[in-house]
């Protein structure tokens, strides 16, 4: 009988190599991602159309950085000298079947989320920016507004096909395989070998999502090893994921007149969604979404338009509240209104009622404004000051009792060095984006250097420093990521990376230098 720590890999068919575009307009849009890293160069582009191709491109090519939508914001997308491997062809989805969806890697989650909407079914952990594509948020276990009620990709996966670096394929379906009572896996290759995989021995963080380096825990699954490992253990073709009835969804806007305030509202929010969870409430929260008074002022006057609201006060604070609402509606918005007065909130919520799709879109256009204008404010100051600026910003998460706490050091840490900043994130599971607003070159080291800080400070508070965005080729997340499981827990990484990929084939230098 075959030990449940053991899968076989299997032989893709032969196919030809896909052609490997050099042409230079196409491969300099390849060159950066979202997080504006400089320097990128590619020796090529290919599209592989299935498994056989990526397969083919794989075993042929010397080294290879998978991307898919490069939304990326750590420069996990960035190629340096690499073969670009783009999964923009792998565009099937398949028909639901018993609670599951099969996407390829190359779907973006819009597209999936309207081929599934059609059977009134619903994709629950889309992360903020909808137009990521299905094996992106694979490989960053990618989590967004929802994980509070829904959690992050990794729980929605059912079964992954994967092609390793020697072109082998893994058809992997969650609860086969296990690691073994001493921790590790086996994979019998094609040839025949036997190569052997230990599971880190490092703890990881109890945050509600996390994006930082390869999952590890007593008895895991091998189809985990693969979520959230950034492209660097092998290249997802497709993922079959779990779906769900599609919820009634209303989406509330609330104008909170300060931090402290926000904050008082978000416990009771968390409060009520843990009481209706349990039977004994109506307020059935999903997601919360914070934007400080920082962010609000970056913002032109037209984003506030657009939600039906004036330019709020100097001092405010946004929060965008994700509430599912089942067959007693009013009875629902009126213990909303009630919780809102106790908070002492002066302003009635703008309101989306289920159905009302497009006003809901208005709202949560007001959040996406915010990093999207923070962005555009990067790029400029790159354009105009230096070549070398680029995004520096923190993906933090804590408990959800130290938020109060988080928010004071991330605002110490940065205005002790002067910088311009500004804030906004998932304040219901506790994670939030400080982002640097750079006006020099000098402002991004600074950056850098708060981060380091605030980092160190969330670790000692039961927290992680990468929680939904992945580590990538950044020099600071890298350095977060060592922070985090220290030398030993590095190279214990570097070990599954070899026993993989013994020639670092695949995604060179994410993760680890």
């Amino acid at each position: 009988m075959r030990p449940r720590h053991r899968v076989d890999a299997r032989h893709a068919r032969q196919v030809r190599v896909p052609h490997i575009e050099h042409d230079p307009d196409l491969v300099q849009s390849f060159l950066s991602d979202a997080a504006h890293v400089p320097g990128g160069t590619a020796a090529g582009v290919v599209f592989p159309a299935d498994a056989n191709e990526v397969s083919a491109v794989a075993s042929a090519v010397g080294r290879v950085l998978p991307v898919g939508a490069q939304s990326s914001l750590t420069g996990g997308a960035t190629p340096r000298g690499d073969v670009v491997l783009s999964t923009r062809r792998l565009t099937e989805i398949g028909e639901p079947q018993n609670g599951t969806v099969r996407a390829g890697a190359g779907v973006p989650l819009s597209d999936l989320q309207r081929a599934v909407g059609a059977h009134g079914l619903y994709y629950p952990p889309i992360p903020t920016f909808d137009g990521a594509f299905v094996g992106g948020t694979v490989a960053t276990n990618a989590a967004g507004a929802a994980t509070f009620k829904y959690g992050a990709t990794r729980r929605w996966i059912s079964a992954l096909t994967i092609v390793l670096a020697d072109g082998s394929i893994l058809d992997i379906r969650r609860g086969d395989v296990t690691a073994s009572g001493d921790g590790a896996f086996e994979i019998e290759r094609v040839t025949g070998e036997v190569t052997t995989v230990r599971v880190p021995t490092y703890t990881m963080p109890d945050v509600p999502k996390l994006s930082a380096g390869y999952y590890a825990a007593p008895r895991m699954d091998l189809i985990d090893l693969f979520i959230g490992s950034e492209g660097t253990l092998g290249v997802v073709v497709d993922a079959t994921l779990r779906v769900i009835p599609r919820p009634a969804l209303s989406v509330a806007l609330i104008q909170c007149e300060s931090e402290a305030q926000a904050l008082a509202v978000t416990a009771a929010l968390r409060s009520e969604a843990v009481a209706a969870w349990r039977g004994d409430g109506l307020l059935d929260i999903a997601a919360i979404e914070y934007i400080d008074a920082n962010a609000l002022q970056l913002l032109e006057g037209d984003a506030f338009s657009r939600a039906g609201i004036s330019r709020p006060p100097a001092a405010s604070t946004l929060l965008i509240v994700q509430i599912e609402i089942g067959m007693e509606q009013e009875a629902t918005l009126a213990r909303l209104q009630e919780l809102l007065q106790a908070c002492g909130v002066a302003s009635d919520p703008i309101l989306a009622l289920p159905g009302d799709d497009r006003g809901a879109a208005r709202l949560f256009e007001l959040r996406e404004a915010v990093p999207a204008t923070v962005n555009a404010l990067v790029a400029a100051a790159k354009a105009r000051v230096h070549p070398d600026i680029q995004k520096t910003a923190g993906d933090l998460i804590v408990p959800c009792a130290r938020l109060a706490e988080s928010l004071a050091l991330y605002r110490d840490a940065l205005e002790r060095r002067g910088l311009q900043y500004a804030i906004w994130g998932h304040v219901s599971d506790g994670n939030l984006h400080p982002n640097v607003i750079p006006r020099s070159l000098d402002d991004v080291e600074k950056g850098r250097e708060a981060i380091r800080e605030i980092a160190h400070g969330v670790i000692a508070m039961g927290g992680a420093p990468l929680a939904e965005h992945g580590v990538g080729r950044s020099a600071l997340k890298q350095s977060l990521l060592l922070e985090l499981y220290g030398e030993r827990g590095i190279e214990e990484m570097r070990a599954v990376k070899r026993a993989l990929d013994p020639a670092g084939k695949l995604a060179s230098g994410v993760l680890f230098s």
